[in-house]
């Protein structure tokens, strides 16, 4: 079993396992003509309950003919341009090509003496987020596994930075289509169960900063305390973006921890034309970004920065098998002393190498691709009578439903978007998503493929209506 350890004397034994996974992925990406081939829980379960794991086929062949059956064949590909449903963005080559070099060295990023290289990596994109978002020369941060441990970590530095320990008097305000690790976060910080406190939306679905400023008034008359503010760079339901500016105003006004949730938003960080969308988001005291989302980065790479770097004290612990508090005399670089997480892989190298061989401005145009590809879409939307759009994107993601002509019953018109988007899942030919709006059923578009097209975009609308069109049918007959 030796022979399986990766090691000098297996070097050669390592790059044909790897080679022939490699060549049988790109053979199914270059084979790929749908997302998905439409299997379902039912047909994959049994051929998967079927294999015995304590029984190995000691052969990398055949366990790659067997991945294959289980899942390559039914995996939900991301880089077609009808996959068009999640915050799940097409990755780049060099940041894929990051993914297998840090895999094999197996770096963890928790100390020094495991990392070395790995650890000033990190820290050189950390500085580089937080100058592209204008923190200051005192910011720092630390990559995380993604935006739910990033929100988590910024709330937890905003709860000690009240330096109170009265938990049920702390107020957390987020808006109402802010995304639900605000609410999760709370809960794991030993918050009451009223602390977030709910911001209503505009009709772009932006928080309404006068309500933000009297719900932050009601906080301070009842002689309780303002503890975070989180603004959204891009909800995770129609890509909106809170006004920052007016934000920052109110939590400079009030003494409140600003938060940005940029999980989404962060890929105009290194936009040339839409960098202005987020203005403000200097002002903020902590930022949380997904670098897969909209830096087309593989799963996982997010970090959470803050304009302080002493803040970050308060996630630190120092053991002495690992980062002794001498370290920090020694001016020895542990990572471990900023981050909720021990063991942690160097994600970094994958948006390093995306940064070496494309550069901000490549990621950035991309970016913008999908965002213009938004703004037509939504103009097909708008003009299309056998639909209904929410809101014109900020980002590029879209929330539309389907509305029959002859047909006026809100309930039976969710029934049909429901069955739309299950029928159009279930043929394999386009992945879109679905939410609520107002509580009726709507569907979503999140474009984040610069291969996808309005023709794309126009042939996935004729299919949803097509199939709700046979749902509606179906029940008419049925009433009959």
């Amino acid at each position: 079993m030796r022979s399986h350890l990766l090691n000098d004397t297996t070097a050669e034994h390592y790059r044909r396992s790897v080679t022939e996974g490699v060549e049988r992925v790109a053979a199914k990406l270059a084979a790929t003509d749908r997302p998905f081939t439409g299997v379902t829980a039912d047909d994959l379960a049994p051929r998967i309950d079927a294999i015995d794991l304590d029984r190995p086929l000691r052969d990398t062949t055949a366990a790659l003919d067997e991945l294959e059956d289980v899942y390559l064949r039914d995996a939900v590909y991301f880089h077609h341009p009808r996959y068009l449903a999640h915050l799940n963005c097409p990755v780049v080559i060099p940041a894929v090509l990051g993914e297998a070099v840090l895999s094999a060295v197996n770096s963890s990023l928790d100390t020094w003496d495991q990392s070395a290289g790995g650890t000033l990596i990190e820290r050189k994109l950390i500085d580089w987020t937080a100058a592209r978002i204008g923190l200051g020369p005192a910011a720092d941060g630390v990559f995380t596994s993604g935006g739910t441990q990033s929100n988590l970590q910024a709330l937890l530095l905003a709860r000690e930075e009240t330096k109170t320990e009265e938990l049920t008097k702390l107020r957390v305000f987020a808006s109402e289509v802010s995304h639900f690790s605000v609410q999760k976060s709370a809960k794991l910080l030993g918050l009451g169960p009223d602390a977030v406190v709910v911001v209503p939306v505009d009709h772009d679905k932006r928080m309404q900063t006068v309500a933000l400023a009297h719900e932050l008034e009601r906080c301070a008359e009842a002689g309780l305390i303002p503890m975070a503010v989180v603004a959204t760079a891009g909800t995770t339901d129609f890509g909106s973006i809170d006004p920052l500016p007016e934000i920052a105003g109110l939590c400079e006004q009030y003494g409140a921890w600003m938060h940005v949730d940029a999980a989404y938003g962060c890929g105009l960080l290194a936009s040339r034309k839409y960098r202005h969308r987020i203005d403000g988001i200097e002002r903020a005291d902590s930022v949380t970004v997904d670098y897969h989302k909209s830096f087309f980065q593989p799963v996982s790479s997010s970090a959470v920065l803050v304009r302080d770097a002493a803040t970050l004290r308060h996630a630190t612990y120092h053991a002495e098998y690992l980062n002794p508090r001498r370290m920090v005399t020694e001016r020895i670089p542990n990572q471990v002393d900023k981050s909720l997480q021990t063991t942690r892989r160097f994600d970094a190298l994958k948006l390093w190498m995306t940064l070496r061989v494309m550069g901000a401005d490549g990621i950035g145009a991309l970016f913008d691709e999908v965002c213009d590809l938004a703004a037509e879409a939504w103009k097909l939307l708008a003009a299309d009578p056998r639909f209904d759009v929410v809101v014109e994107p900020s980002l590029s993601t879209l929330v539309f439903r389907y509305i029959p002509a002859a047909v006026t019953d809100p309930a039976e018109i969710d029934r049909a978007n429901l069955y739309a988007r299950k029928a159009l899942f279930a043929s394999g030919d386009a992945v879109v998503a679905g939410t609520k709006v107002s509580g009726r059923h709507y569907l979503k578009f999140t474009l984040l493929n610069p291969e996808t097209t309005t023709a794309d975009i126009t042939a996935v609308l004729d299919l949803i209506a097509g199939h709700a069109e046979q749902y509606l049918g179906e029940s008419l007959d049925r009433a009959c």
